[in-house]
């Protein structure tokens, strides 16, 4: 504090007390006067300094930032961290993606007809990936009356038929030739008045224990088809697969109506054909019961084989099965590659024995599951595709 009795403040007082201004610095605040009285009285000075500079480690490669904060009294303070009011805060808060204000764009033309209506759209590719994808991925154009049967119309033979007898028309045009080569996701083509849809159904693959009792013709005159005992198969198809045609399923060669045991269903005609063809050799298994008593020479007429379809049939092997105490008859386990009508009956009956029952359980390398019951079909999986001698 420094006090002088002086006259009123003047340039020869400010001279006598030789008061050296100087520069503010940012550790200082500026003077303030807190009085200044009359000529009678003295002059004073109340001069402030500010707190002192905090020190800050020795570490150099640590940046620091410095923080003036204003206390709860107003009084102002320089800190090295942020108040603790402040970090409480930020971590509350919670994170909000502002939303992006959208700069004028130019009006996008209304979409064309031929345009999709839905918002997911596929994205539009170029001429190059076009060409490669048709190249490798896309299916060929395939013959009028494999894609009706395919759609489920008819089967193969009644689809050429239907174009024989004048009911199809392609992309509006009428078409008596079944071997004509269409697009189905390009061609319009219509049966009976009836568009035949865009997309094919999936190819399904279905094993069956066949029972005793039913045919494997797919007519719809026929009441005990095999067919008939997928009815809840697909009348739940569309509750599980919306939107997609209903496959038509068939058999994958035949079993009479006295035989039970392995039967496969498909509505894959290139895959029934490689299966069923004789040219697959693909090998049968199938146990026969016999009435009576089976001896070496039966088995070595058996073994020797017999005409069928006036072509020699010679079973792969033949087998005596060991007695079981349920099943008092004799068993035999007969394998053939074949496939022809009746072969394992007329290879029995050619050897002097009579047959009771018989049963297919094995076609190539996929076998009957044991659990699985009769009139009960269970979904092929891609390994078990793969046993029959199929490579999709």
């Amino acid at each position: 504090m420094a006090s002088v009795a002086s006259s009123p403040i003047s340039f020869a007082a400010a001279s006598f007390l030789r008061i050296k201004p100087f520069p503010l610095s940012p550790r200082f605040f500026p003077i303030r006067t807190l009085r200044c009285s009359s000529s009678s009285e003295p002059i004073e000075f109340d001069i402030s300094f500010a707190p002192p500079k905090p020190t800050l480690p020795s570490n150099p490669q640590q940046l620091y930032i410095p923080w003036i904060v204003r206390g709860d009294d107003g009084s102002l303070s320089l800190q090295s961290q942020p108040p603790a009011r402040l970090i409480h805060a930020l971590a509350d808060a919670t994170t909000q993606n502002p939303k992006k204000k959208e700069s004028p764009k130019k009006k996008k033309p209304p979409p064309s007809a031929s345009s999709s209506a839905s918002p997911s759209s596929e994205p539009k590719l170029s001429k190059a990936a076009r060409r490669f994808y048709n190249e490798r991925f896309k299916e060929p154009p395939q013959r009028l009356s494999k894609v009706l049967a395919a759609a489920g119309v008819a089967s193969r033979r009644s689809s050429e038929e239907l174009v024989f007898d004048g009911k199809v028309t392609v992309n509006g045009v009428l078409c008596k030739v079944p071997q004509t080569r269409v697009d189905p996701t390009r061609d319009i083509i219509y049966v009976n008045g009836n568009r035949v849809p865009k997309k094919l159904p999936p190819k399904v693959y279905l094993a069956l224990n066949k029972p005793k009792g039913y045919i494997c013709s797919s007519g719809e005159k026929e009441t005990k088809s095999v067919i008939s005992l997928f009815d809840e198969y697909l009348s739940s198809w569309d509750k599980r697969n919306p939107g997609i045609p209903k496959p038509r399923l068939f058999t994958v060669g035949r079993l009479d109506v006295g035989t039970t045991g392995l039967l496969v269903v498909t509505n894959d005609g290139d895959f029934a054909q490689k299966l069923s063809h004789p040219s697959s050799s693909l090998p049968k298994e199938y146990i026969t019961t016999v009435v009576g008593d089976v001896h070496k020479r039966h088995l070595m007429a058996i073994s020797e084989g017999t005409i069928v379809e006036g072509v020699l049939c010679v079973p792969d092997s033949v087998e005596l099965m060991p007695k079981q105490h349920d099943i008092p008859r004799a068993r035999l386990r007969i394998v053939v590659h074949e496939g022809r009508n009746h072969e394992v009956r007329e290879l029995v009956k050619n050897a002097g024995l009579e047959v009771h029952s018989l049963k297919r359980v094995r076609i190539g390398g996929f076998r009957l599951p044991s659990d699985l019951g009769l009139g009960k079909h269970v979904e092929l999986k891609q390994s078990e595709l793969k046993a029959l001698g199929w490579k999709s």
